[in-house]
């Protein structure tokens, strides 16, 4: 649903993709964390990314439908959430928006092409792959600690 809303969005004539000064970004870094904030004007529709990890959410400012996989919602600020890995949102500006998400940042990188590469999978699929080697991963150590230990 929201990847077929997406594709739609893309074929606007007025369409944005990516970053743009109509959405002005703040990036702020401590140790192991990245918040990024985001200003979004009043009746902008826009699609966010997966995210492959949970991560708090808070919107600052502003009213906004959101529309998920799991249905739609209205929000209206100050509100937090924890947004749930694999979620991708669509978005409508009732009000002007400023939306803040916190992110792990395990290699304290400011290089933000690399903090997507940690935080963001581009499509459902890479989501899935990233989940089911993480699995693999774990599964693995768990093993060889359960070996260490009997």
């Amino acid at each position: 649903l929201i990847m077929d809303m997406e594709e739609l969005i893309k074929k606007s004539d007025d369409v944005i993709l990516g970053d743009s000064q109509l959405c002005p970004l703040k990036h702020s870094f401590s140790e192991g964390i990245y918040v990024r904030e985001i200003t979004i004007p009043k009746d902008t529709i826009l699609t966010g990314k997966i995210h492959k990890h949970d991560h708090p959410n808070f919107l600052l400012k502003g009213e906004v439908m959101v529309i998920t996989e799991e249905g739609k919602e209205t929000l209206t600020a100050p509100c937090s959430m924890i947004s749930k890995a694999g979620t991708k949102r669509a978005l409508f500006a009732i009000t002007e928006l400023v939306w803040t998400t916190i992110h792990h940042n395990p290699t304290n990188t400011q290089d933000l092409k690399e903090l997507e590469q940690i935080v963001i999978s581009n499509s459902y699929e890479d989501y899935e792959r990233f989940i089911t080697t993480k699995d693999n991963i774990l599964s693995k150590v768990k093993k060889i600690l359960i070996k260490k230990l009997s």
